[in-house]
């Protein structure tokens, strides 16, 4: 593995000598603008593979993306790669229809540490829940970025990621009803604690997320792309790009839904992607919102 063929693939021109914060941002940045946030691979009737190997094959090579469990780990490559100090966690994921976190861990999310501070660094999340810039480890304080204000909050040794949302404006009003609309304003995403972590302990949730009935990722096929001023989401038939703040604190909220045709010339188009195997597009029951 080649890290200078990771910073081609994202993009990245910029220092490699600098362990600061700037760089940090910069390659967090470019890693979520160019490497998708998506499950197609389950849908085409392939694994979702969690060795480093792969990954990079699938990711770099192949101009894929990946789900947390792969994207993060690359960036957790490129920057122990680089020199920064960085930690594995594991996060619970807040289920809204449940009210709770899951009880298993099901996220994998960064920490890196530099000059006695400690931020969380996280590629892989997607949708506008999707982190722009490192948030600081800090408890209660709101963390404005493009997509909405963060917060960490830390009870007894556990840490929890919300966030305050602006209001969103639909103009196509058919969909102003659509289930993968976002209703909360304040909504929380996952809970962690600062417990390192190695890939062998997603070992399992890797194996369940892509096979198990009860996972949203058998029940939905999706790919994400952050842009400099949005995100855009491919959920089943359904593509919607989301601008952050396009006016008064609101986000626009745009919906189109395509044919098979269209999703396979949307996903070279706006996602860079070519498929090897066919999707089979899928909008199930479970939830899951952009």
């Amino acid at each position: 593995m080649d890290i200078e063929a990771y910073f081609e693939r994202i993009g990245y021109k910029n220092s490699r000598n600098k362990l600061d914060l700037d760089t940090l941002t910069d390659i967090l940045q470019h890693q979520i603008w160019a490497i998708p946030f998506e499950n197609l691979n389950i849908h085409c009737g392939k694994p979702m593979e969690l060795g480093l190997e792969a990954i990079f094959d699938q990711v770099v090579r192949r101009k894929r993306g990946g789900w947390c469990l792969q994207v993060n780990q690359l960036l957790y490559w490129a920057l122990t790669t680089l020199g920064f100090q960085t930690t594995m966690l594991g996060g619970c994921v807040y289920s809204t229809p449940a009210s709770k976190y899951s009880s298993a861990m099901m996220h994998l999310l960064l920490k890196v540490t530099m000059d006695g501070r400690h931020y969380i660094v996280d590629a892989g999340f997607g949708c506008s829940y999707q982190m722009w810039q490192p948030l600081e480890l800090i408890s209660g304080q709101d963390q404005p970025q493009v997509p909405c204000i963060f917060r960490l909050t830390e009870e007894r040794g556990t840490w929890y990621l919300d966030q305050i949302r602006r209001e969103q404006y639909i103009p196509n009003q058919k969909f102003l009803n659509s289930d993968l609309l976002e209703k909360k304003k304040y909504r929380q995403i996952y809970s962690f604690t600062l417990e390192p972590r190695t890939i062998e302990d997603f070992e399992s949730v890797n194996e369940y997320l892509q096979t198990s009935p009860a996972s949203f990722f058998t029940s939905r096929s999706f790919c994400s792309l952050q842009t400099p001023d949005g995100v855009y989401c491919l959920v089943g038939f359904t593509l919607t790009f989301r601008k952050f703040n396009y006016k008064d604190n609101v986000d626009l909220v745009e919906f189109k839904t395509l044919n098979e045709e269209e999703i396979g010339e949307e996903l070279k188009n706006i996602f860079n992607i070519s498929l090897e195997g066919k999707l089979v597009p899928k909008h199930g029951d479970k939830f899951f919102t952009i």
